[in-house]
C-alpha cells in the first residue's frame, strides 16, 4: 500500500486501538484498511519499511513509493552523489537504488579509451571500430600531438598522425631520401619517388617508359642514343642494344658495330662470330683478301 492508502488525524470519537486496544479519544491516531491503530502500533506493525535504510516509515515520516518501493522522503537521494529526488526526474537501478538524471547518463555514457572517463552528450569524440575517444585523448602514439578529427593511420594498437607515420613506416626514396607517401616506383629492389626516377639528362620521369642504366645514372631512349650510346664504325648510327634490331655488340680496336654491321668490305658477307680480316683499316673475310 502506498501513502495515499492510510490517514493520519486526532480522534475525537471514542475508538480504542486496533492492536493494542487503547483508547484513542483526543489522541493522534492512523486509520489504514478500516482498521484505527495508535500511532505506536502504526509504526510497528503496519509502516511500509524504507528500501535505503531499512527502517519503518512511521506516520510522522513523509514517504514516497515507486513501482512497491516505498522510502523516507530523507532517504530518497542518488545513489551515486547523494543529491535528494524528491521532486526531481530518476532512474531505479540494479539493486533497487535510485540514480539522478546526470548521474544515469554519465555512467551509461561510452568510456574514453585514452582517459577511461565518460563520453557524455555534446562532448567532442572521435570513434573508430567501435572504439570512441574524446577529441582531445586522440592522440598521435609517436609525438604525442592531438590528431583530433585529422588524418591518422592505425598500427596494430596505436595511431600515428600523418608526419610520424611517414617518419617510421614510409619507404625512403633511394634519391632524395623522403619518405614516400603515395605512389613511387621500384627498380632493382629500391624504391623511389615518380619524380626522381628521372632521366639524367633531359630529367624527364622514365616511370613506365623505357630507359637504360649507365654508372647509377639513368637515360630515355632518346637521351641514351645521342650522349651515351657507341656509334657504329658501320652505319655511323648509335649502338642501343635492347632498344631495336640487333642485341649483339661487336668490338675491335676501340670499334664498335652492330653485329649485323660487322661484314666484309668486299662481298657484304655477315662476319659476326666469323674469321676476319683486317686490311688497311677495313674489314674483309678470310678469303676476300685474296683477291685483292
Amino acid at each position: 500500500a502506498g501513502p495515499g492508502s492510510y490517514t493520519v488525524g486526532t480522534m475525537s470519537e471514542r475508538f480504542d486501538c486496533y492492536y493494542c486496544r487503547d483508547p484513542l479519544q483526543g489522541k493522534k491516531y492512523v486509520q489504514k484498511e478500516g482498521r484505527h491503530c495508535c500511532v505506536k502500533c502504526f509504526d510497528k506493525i503496519c509502516a511500509n519499511t524504507c528500501i535505503e535504510c531499512k527502517k519503518p516509515i512511521g506516520a510522522d515520516s513523509k514517504e514516497l513509493h515507486f513501482k512497491n518501493r516505498y522510502w523516507h522522503d530523507t532517504c530518497f537521494r542518488c545513489f551515486k552523489c547523494y543529491t535528494s529526488l524528491v521532486n526531481e526526474p530518476f532512474m531505479l537501478r540494479e539493486n533497487n537504488k535510485v540514480w539522478c538524471s546526470n548521474c544515469t547518463a554519465t555512467e551509461d555514457a561510452p568510456r574514453c579509451k585514452g582517459c577511461f572517463k565518460p563520453i557524455i552528450a555534446g562532448d567532442q569524440n572521435v570513434e573508430y571500430k567501435k572504439m570512441v575517444w574524446h577529441k582531445d585523448c586522440f592522440t598521435c602514439s609517436q609525438c604525442k600531438q592531438v590528431i583530433g578529427s585529422g588524418s591518422f593511420f592505425p598500427k596494430g594498437d596505436d595511431f600515428y598522425c600523418v608526419s610520424c607515420h611517414e617518419h617510421k613506416f614510409a619507404k625512403t626514396c633511394a634519391k632524395c631520401k623522403n619518405p614516400i607517401t603515395s605512389g613511387g616506383l621500384t627498380y632493382q629492389e629500391q624504391p623511389w619517388h615518380s619524380e626522381c626516377f628521372i632521366c639524367s639528362n633531359c630529367k624527364k620521369q622514365l616511370g613506365g617508359k623505357r630507359f637504360t642504366a649507365v654508372e647509377d645514372q639513368f637515360y630515355c631512349v632518346e637521351c641514351y642514343k645521342e650522349c651515351v650510346a657507341k656509334k657504329c664504325a658501320g652505319c655511323k648510327n648509335p649502338i642501343t642494344a635492347g632498344f631495336g634490331r640487333g642485341t649483339s655488340v661487336v668490338n675491335y680496336e676501340d670499334e664498335s658495330w652492330h653485329d649485323y654491321c660487322f661484314k666484309c668490305t668486299k662481298c657484304a658477307r655477315g662476319l659476326a662470330n666469323k674469321r676476319f680480316v683486317c686490311h688497311n683499316g677495313k674489314i674483309y673475310c678470310a678469303e676476300c683478301p685474296k683477291r685483292l
